[in-house]
C-alpha cells in the first residue's frame, strides 16, 4: 500500500507541476498533460489485471508539435496482482509503461495516424522456472473523428510472461461518440489478441499458445464530463464499462481459480491536467 500511495502522490504532483509550466506559456509547442483515476479495478484486454480489486492509476506525456504532426513521450502506472495470481512472481505489485512516438493528422483532415512504441516493465521477483511479464510492442493507429482501429505487436518471445510467441499481435478497433452537449460520451470496442508459437510446458501436447492464450474481448460503456455540473470539475469524468472474452479458462484460470476473462463491470473516476 505504500509503493502505491507513493506512486499516486509522485504522479499527482508531476501533474500538479506540468499544469502551473502550461499556464506559463500557453503558445509554447511543448505540452505536458496527464491524467490521474480510480478504478473499481483494472481491466486490459478485456483482462483482469487487479482480481476485481480497485486500482489507482495515473500517467503523464509530454509532447512537441512541429506543425503537421507531434513527437510525443510518455509514463503509466497501475497497481496489479495477475503474475503473483499465476504464481508466476513471488511479489510483483505495480504495471509501469513507458511509450513514445508520433502522431497528427493527413492534412487538414479528419482521418489521424499513430505510431510508436510500448514497454510494459513489471517489476518484482520472478519465481524460478517463470518469465517475466516485461513485453515490447511497437504500434500503429487509423482514426477518422470517433473511430480507431489499432494494430500492436510484439516485439521479443516472451509476451506477457508467455514463451515462444515471435509474431503475437493484437487488433484494437474502438468507437467513442458524444452525445451532442450533453456531456455524455457513449464507447465501444472488440479486440482479437492472437498467440503465435508454443510455450515449452506445452511441446508434445499437441496444444499450442494460439489454443490456450488467443482471443477476443469487447466492451461498451458509458462516461460523463462532470464541468457540465461545475466548471471546478473541468476535466474529471466518471465511467462505466462491461466487459468480457472468449479467452479459455485453461489459460486464463489463476492458481486460487479464478478466471480473469470471466465479464466484468468497470466503473471510475478520472481528472486531467
Amino acid at each position: 500500500m505504500f509503493k502505491k500511495s507513493l506512486m499516486a502522490g509522485a504522479i499527482a504532483a508531476t501533474l500538479g507541476a506540468s499544469g502551473l509550466a502550461l499556464a506559463d506559456d500557453a503558445a509554447s509547442p511543448v505540452s505536458f498533460t496527464g491524467n490521474v483515476g480510480l478504478y473499481s479495478q483494472y481491466v486490459f484486454r478485456g483482462l483482469t489485471q487487479s482480481r476485481e480489486k480497485p486500482a489507482v492509476q495515473g500517467g503523464f506525456d509530454y509532447a512537441y508539435n512541429f506543425g503537421p504532426a507531434s513527437f510525443y513521450l510518455g509514463t503509466w502506472g497501475s497497481n496489479i496482482s495477475w503474475l503473483s495470481d499465476f504464481g508466476t512472481y513471488a511479489s510483483s505489485s505495480l504495471e509501469w509503461d513507458w511509450y513514445g512516438g508520433f502522431r497528427g493528422n493527413f492534412g487538414s483532415s479528419d482521418f489521424t495516424y499513430d505510431v510508436g512504441f510500448l514497454y510494459y516493465y513489471y517489476p518484482g521477483t520472478v519465481n524460478p522456472g517463470a518469465n517475466s511479464g516485461d513485453t515490447q510492442e511497437i504500434y500503429g493507429a487509423l482514426g477518422w473523428k470517433w473511430i480507431t482501429a489499432k494494430y500492436s505487436y510484439s516485439v521479443g518471445n516472451k509476451t506477457f510472461a508467455v514463451d515462444d510467441t515471435s509474431g503475437t499481435w493484437y487488433l484494437d478497433l474502438s468507437a467513442s461518440v458524444p452525445f451532442g452537449d450533453t456531456g455524455l460520451t457513449g464507447f465501444a470496442h472488440w479486440g482479437d489478441q492472437k498467440y503465435s508459437g508454443t510455450a515449452a510446458f506445452l511441446v508434445g501436447s499437441g496444444i499450442d499458445n494460439d489454443n490456450l492464450f488467443s482471443y477476443e474481448d469487447w466492451k461498451i460503456g458509458l462516461s460523463y464530463d462532470l464541468s457540465k455540473l461545475s466548471k471546478t470539475l473541468s476535466g474529471t469524468t466518471i465511467g462505466t464499462y462491461y466487459t468480457d472474452t472468449d479467452a479459455n479458462p485453461l489459460g486464463y484460470t489463476d492458481l486460487g481459480g479464478k478466471n480473469i476473462g470471466d465479464s466484468q463491470w468497470v466503473v471510475y473516476l478520472q481528472k486531467s491536467l
